[in-house]
């Protein structure tokens, strides 16, 4: 079984993502190899909380051109890196605090 640190990326801290805190949902950019057991019990262990449900989805990395304007004549393409993104549904009572308001 791999370290929490090594499954569990960073947080997503969005608008969509803050809106879903409020239900005990919590979304994080996970590793690509990691299955949802992993996730699970990645989150139960760094932040000391019952992990109810985990989703997990897939983003392809988009491709991106390097150059822009009159510059361009080498069309060089380059390409976003590709990740894995969790929501964690925890249990009812339990919260998870990224960081302070105000």
């Amino acid at each position: 079984m791999r370290d929490p640190r090594e499954v569990i990326v960073r947080p997503v801290i969005t608008e969509k993502s803050a809106e879903a805190m409020e239900n005990n949902v919590y979304t994080f950019v996970v590793a690509k190899g990691a299955n949802k057991i992993e996730i699970g019990h990645a989150v139960e262990k760094l932040w000391d909380v019952k992990v109810e449900n985990v989703r997990t989805m897939v983003y392809p990395g988009k491709a991106r051109r390097a150059l822009m304007g009159r510059m361009s004549r080498n069309r060089n393409v380059g390409r976003r890196p590709s990740y894995k993104k969790a929501m964690v549904t925890l249990a009812e009572g339990d919260h998870i605090e990224f960081y302070e308001a105000g």
